[in-house]
């Protein structure tokens, strides 16, 4: 048995993507022979083609990153990330640990390996835009990897339902930023759950477009009494090259950690 941590370009969207190009040149193509000459004629096949172009450029743009994300590829860019962060997780002995937005497990699973006298909680809503993700793929997974001292259940990541200072670690990865709202209070609301002396390693996309002033929100944690606040920018070499990042969506990707 192997673990399966899909991809986070789906293959379903590939195929959206396509069918949606196919579609467009098709109509197009309909037009052109069935609709009398004229202007609006004309315009709807320019039309129709453009956009036929537009799905074919994002098809193509769809399978090179799902090429790089691929946990069987030649980058394995996704794989890269979770062991990096997962680096960064240290568990005392019979501490727990919470993964917001878990996805297929590979993060939780990954810090829960390298923590085996500790456990680990990966919670997510599993909806249908990432519809290949869920809960009984996560546990597949751990048992896969032979970890068992990590558990999945469903969450909000916008309303945790834990007490304060509950965890002794948490970790996410390319989660807030899909949800629509203020990000920094989500933030807040997984921090919330730290225990005191607790520490946190939240990988995003922290461009301005989608947090705002993200060195302000690192001071108000410092002013809090959040400590070792930093976040570190991961497009300059640590987890993908700032080329990498323009073409894949990604930019504005950094980690931020420190200790409550």
């Amino acid at each position: 048995m192997k673990a399966e941590y899909k991809n986070w370009m789906p293959k379903g969207m590939i195929l959206s993507f396509a069918a949606a190009a196919v579609g467009c040149v098709a109509a197009a193509a309909a037009v052109a022979l069935l609709v009398p000459a004229g202007l609006p004629k004309t315009v709807l096949v320019a039309v129709l083609a453009l956009l036929g172009a537009f799905f074919c450029g994002v098809s193509v743009w769809s399978i090179f990153l799902y090429r790089a994300f691929s946990y069987n590829g030649r980058r394995q860019m996704s794989r890269q990330i979770i062991e990096e962060i997962a680096e960064t997780v240290k568990l005392p002995d019979g501490g727990f640990g919470l993964d917001v937005g878990c996805g297929s497990g590979a993060l939780a699973i990954a810090c829960a390996k390298r923590n085996p006298r500790a456990s680990f909680l990966g919670i997510d809503r599993w909806g249908k835009e990432y519809a290949s993700f869920s809960q009984p793929l996560c546990e597949r997974n751990a048992k896969a990897e032979g970890v068992k001292n990590v558990s999945f259940e469903r969450g909000d990541a916008t309303a945790l339902a834990f007490p304060d200072g509950y965890f002794d670690a948490v970790t996410s990865n390319y989660v807030y930023h899909n949800i629509p709202g203020d990000r920094q209070e989500y933030l807040l609301e997984t921090l919330r759950t730290l225990k005191k002396g607790g520490t946190f390693a939240l990988h995003d996309i922290f461009s301005k477009a989608k947090y705002g002033d993200m060195q302000a929100f690192v001071r108000k944690l410092k002013d809090m009494g959040f400590e070792d606040v930093r976040l570190i920018d991961t497009t300059d070499g640590k987890f993908m090259t700032k080329r990498e990042a323009a073409w894949m969506g990604l930019s504005g990707s950094a980690l931020l950690i420190g200790r409550k």
